[in-house]
Order: C-alpha cells, then structure tokens, then sequence
C-alpha cells in the first residue's frame, strides 16, 4: 500500500480556517454591527476594520450530558400545581442575581460582558459587500484579448504536484505493470510448470542439476516481479490547463453629483459617502470596472476623483447638462457593444424650470436603451419635486433597470445602497 503524506509547513495563519468558521456561524449577528459601523463612520474612513460584540448568550454551544437512565417514578409531597405529564419551565438567571444589563446593583450573581473581537479590513468589506453585485453585467464581445480564462486541456507529463491527476496516473501505472509483468509471469509459469515435470521423474531419470537450474530461474523471476514497482515517475500525469481568451466583461460607472446651491453641505457629505461607497465596492469586487466623475451645476463637467469628493465649486442647477456630458462620453469612448454602461446620480431634487422634463426625454430617448442599469438617489427630507416625478415616468418604462430611492439622513445611505446593488435572483 502507497501512503502519500503532506510535509508542507504550516502557513503563519494556522487559526485562518478556524476564524473563518466562526465568523460564517455568527455572520448574522456580525452584519448588523457592519452596518451600525457603516451609517457612523465618515466619509474619509471606510476602510480600516471594526470592533465587533456579540452578546454573550448567542454564542453559548449546546452540550450532551448523560441522563440518570431508567424510570423513575417520584412522589412530591404537597403538590398542588403540576401533574404527571407537565413540562417544568427553566429556572431563570443562572446565576442569583440580577442579568447583566438591567441596572440593578446587588451583591450576589455575576455574569460575561459581550464577546469582543476585531475585523481586519478585509473582513470587514467582505461584509460590507456580501451579497451585492452590478446588475444585468452582460459578457461583450471580445476587445482585450488580455482577458484568459485557464480552462483544462487534456492531460501532460510535467506539471505541478498540485494538478496531479491521481486517477490517470493510477490508470497508468496499472498498465505498465501489467505489461513489464506478462512476460515475466509468462517465463516464471513456464519454468515451474518444468520443474514440476523433471520433479515428477523416475529418481534414475531424473536431472538434479537441471532441477537446480530451474530453481534458480524461478528465484531469479520472482525477484524480477517484486522489483516492478507500484507507481513510477514515468506513470504520473497532470491536468494541463491553457489560457483561453474570455469575452470581456468590462463596465463603466458614471458617478453624477449635484453640487448646486440647493444642496446644503449636509446634503453633500450623504451624496459624498454614497458614492465612496459605491466606489469601494466597484474598486474591491470588479477588475474591469472604470469610473467616470460628473460634477454639475448649471453646467457639467468631467472631473478627477479628488475633484469630485473634494472640489468646493457650486451654482445653479440644470440636471440635464449632466445626461448632456454622460451621453456624449458614452458616444466617444465607451461603444455600447463593448462597454456594460451604468450610472448612479445623487441629487436633491431640485432642477431648473422645464428642465425636468428634458432629462426625462434625454433618459428615455438616448440613454436607458444603452445603459444596463441608471439609479438615482434623492436626497432630501421634504416631499419630491418635479425631477422625482419625470424619473417615475422613466422608471415605469424600465422598470428592471431603473431604480429610485430616497435618503433623508445619514443612516439610509447603506440600505438604500444595499437595497440598489443587491443580487438579483437569475433569469
């Protein structure tokens, strides 16, 4: 029998599959101290990892204990509340005094504070993101040919051991036992089968010197046969894999912000931590995401990152030079059948005169039959004027690829988010 034992070294995070497991049976509880960490935390600080707590009671493990076993029949003198059959309530506490938490002092009992742990950032935006993606991403036609995809290819002689292919190389070695052992078991079967024949002869007749012979032949083949060895070098084989080019799946988010006068610098840090969300998750989840920046007031503009989150620049309002400038960056560098198109806007609503009406027709006309997928956040805690209500028209015709929400305060901003990008069920 072969043993094939791994003398690989420990890695430095000999604990990582543990940690996993235990943050994938309390993922429950750990999510909703994610989120009450997302809605307090600023703008600029997004990315370090958190403090969590569980309360003590959720991560308490069942346990078997042996029974005292038979039957057992027991006589309560004075019993005037249960009979035979009832099921007794567990005593409460458990510890003689008051629960932790109630603000009772006493001088008896004692009890756990929470169990604390801390996320590394990387944890902690696995659970930021869990569960959200791009809507409707489409596989385009193939423009990158940097784009591979490692897909199997049949089997090979070299290779890694960590491709090894245990059932080909099985299979191999079988057959090249059997066929360095026929002719062996071959020439052993016919040399015994003599030396039994000289054995069977009259003492007088027969050749002791060839009964000698014929003793060491079959010696000589049994030795022959246990030197073929079970697996060789020659045997093995691995799975070979090649580079197949992948039609590409690239995508292009248009951030559009409204920095006109009407948004207050409140309204403007809740647009401002959306949109860093929003960038977090594309730049952590998608390798062939780009990002396009539009400021606009009364007119718009393509800026930079730090212009766009940090610019102070403000004016009026006319939300339709802002579709102007996406439709025509989409026209010159992002063809549609190349390019998954989205755009995510955030505004408070406000437009100029009559110009709700020409975004409506700029959305339906040119952009929504290009896009894969157009939200857009409202960011007031007053009633919604008339853009929400030219939008409605638009969201009633693409009702799977236009989405509206409404954020009042700082604390909506990751389930508005979450509730946009969450994963769709497949069609």
């Amino acid at each position: 029998m072969t043993y094939f034992i791994d003398r690989r070294a420990n890695a430095k995070n000999k604990s990582a599959v543990n940690r996993q497991r235990f943050l994938d049976r309390y993922r429950t509880h750990i999510k909703r101290s994610v989120e009450e960490a997302v809605n307090r935390r600023s703008i600029t600080d997004m990315e370090r990892g958190e403090k969590v707590s569980i309360p003590t009671r959720d991560i308490s493990e069942p346990v078997f204990q042996h029974g005292p076993g038979g039957k057992r029949t027991i006589v309560s003198p004075g019993n005037k509340e249960f009979v035979e059959g009832d099921r007794l309530r567990r005593p409460g506490g458990g510890g003689g005094g008051g629960g932790a938490g109630e603000g009772n002092a006493s001088n008896q009992g004692e009890g756990m504070d929470e169990f604390a742990f801390s996320l590394t950032r990387e944890e902690f935006l696995d659970f930021v993101f869990d569960g959200l993606e791009l809507p409707h991403l489409e596989r385009k036609s193939l423009k990158d040919l940097d784009e591979v995809k490692p897909v199997r290819a049949g089997v090979t002689r070299d290779g890694v051991p960590a491709r090894i292919n245990i059932v080909r190389s099985m299979r191999e070695a079988y057959a090249r036992r059997i066929a360095m052992r026929a002719p062996i078991r071959r020439a052993l079967r016919e040399a015994q089968e003599s030396l039994e024949e000289e054995e069977r002869k009259d003492p007088v007749l027969r050749n002791p010197s060839r009964i000698a012979e014929l003793k060491n032949e079959i010696e000589r083949l049994e030795k022959r046969l246990e030197a073929v060895p079970f697996i060789d070098t020659y045997d093995l084989r691995y799975n070979n894999l090649v580079n197949q080019p992948q039609p590409s799946s690239k995508a292009v988010m248009f951030c559009v912000m409204d920095v006109s006068g009407s948004m207050t610098q409140a309204h403007k840090d809740i647009a401002k931590r959306f949109f860093l969300l929003l960038y977090l998750f594309l730049e952590r989840n998608y390798e062939k995401v780009e990002l396009v920046f539009v400021r606009h007031h009364t007119a718009a503009k393509e800026v930079d990152e730090e212009e766009f989150f940090y610019s102070r620049e403000t004016g009026g309002t006319i939300v339709s030079s802002a579709l102007t400038l996406v439709d025509e960056i989409i026209t010159r560098r992002y063809p549609p059948t190349q390019w998954n198109l989205y755009v995510a806007q955030a505004s408070d609503g406000d437009n100029w005169d009559d110009d709700s009406v020409n975004c409506r027709e700029r959305l339906m006309k040119t952009l929504m039959p290009r896009l894969q997928y157009y939200t857009y956040v409202e960011i007031t805690p007053h009633a919604h004027q008339a853009l929400w209500e030219e939008y409605e028209t638009v969201a009633a015709e693409f009702p799977d690829r236009f989405a509206m929400r409404q954020i009042v305060e700082a604390g909506d901003i990751y389930p508005v988010f979450r509730e946009l990008f969450k994963r769709r069920a497949a069609h």
